[in-house]
């Protein structure tokens, strides 16, 4: 077995272009004095469209690029990567490995559990708002099912809502009738709790809330992704399965992308909200 890494050693993120950064926006939210290395993989992106074995060997080069990079774990900001890779990654690397499914499934059936605890939604379903890779994979509802079998879930691909987020509209008629066209079957099909499982979608997050509301006549819980994984990884480092660092030096972030460095650097302040390092591009 290899060397356990340092605690002053980064948390490693990546995914296939812009999306993982809102990942890194909450891990930096509840974990502050961490450094973080993050993977865009945007020479290759989208991964939703590719076949599983691409996805799989696409997964592996990132994680070998991190891993290599002396990283103290391996946060997967990729809804598609999680679906079909994860287990993989998991035997592979010696290093605790988080998706994104399963923290964002964990914390849907938790406040559905909640909800009919409470007697205000005894057969309430489980939206899941995703792209057309995620829905078509199942791999929410296999994740719920791990936790319990009592609870059904509904899906629903949301394409157009990926390069709205990208090109900044997060508000204004255009956003809101792509938001109402997805929501809305969901909320037909019986959806009281709604699961982001996309890591563009936090930034439309109130915006669904609300449509997502005025659709089914009260409030619809909606279950950020990014903060779910994020919170997943805070977990670890409380159970002693992650090491905190201790340094009291401020941590340092460093965003890495395959591809057109300038073009991401214009967007991804948007997720972060913050003014971003420089971007490097690497081969992978």
């Amino acid at each position: 077995m290899n060397e356990r890494p340092r605690n002053d050693a980064p948390l490693g993120v990546f995914d296939s272009g812009l999306g993982g950064l809102t990942v890194v926006h909450a891990l930096r939210e509840l974990l502050p004095n961490e450094n973080l290395i993050y993977l865009g993989d945007t020479a290759r992106v989208p991964y939703g469209t590719r076949s599983a074995e691409t996805v799989v060997k696409y997964a592996r080069g990132c994680a070998r690029i991190l891993a290599n990079r002396g990283v103290k774990a391996l946060v997967v900001a990729c809804n598609t990567v999680s679906a079909v890779a994860i287990d993989i990654l998991r035997a592979e690397l010696d290093l605790p490995v988080v998706g994104v499914v399963e923290p964002g499934a964990g914390a849907a059936v938790e406040v559905t559990a909640r909800l009919a605890r409470a007697g205000d939604e005894p057969l309430a379903r489980i939206g899941v708002l995703g792209t057309a890779g995620t829905i078509a994979s199942g791999a929410y509802a296999r994740a719920v099912s791990k936790i319990s079998t009592r609870m059904e879930v509904v899906g629903q691909a949301a394409p157009l809502l990926v390069p709205l987020v990208e090109e900044g509209w997060l508000d204004g008629d255009v956003p809101e009738l792509a938001v109402r066209r997805y929501v809305a079957p969901l909320i037909a099909q019986g959806a009281r709790v709604l699961v982001l499982g996309c890591t563009h979608y936090p930034l439309l997050r109130s915006m669904i809330e609300r449509v997502a509301q005025d659709i089914a006549g009260q409030p619809i819980p909606v279950i950020d992704g990014a903060l779910a994984t994020a919170t997943a990884v805070a977990h670890l480092m409380q159970s002693g399965h992650i090491e905190p660092r201790s340094q009291a030096e401020p941590p340092v972030l460093e965003l890495l992308v395959t591809d057109l460095p300038a073009s991401f650097a214009m967007v991804a302040q948007r997720f972060l909200g913050e003014s971003l390092p420089p971007v490097a591009q690497i081969d992978i």
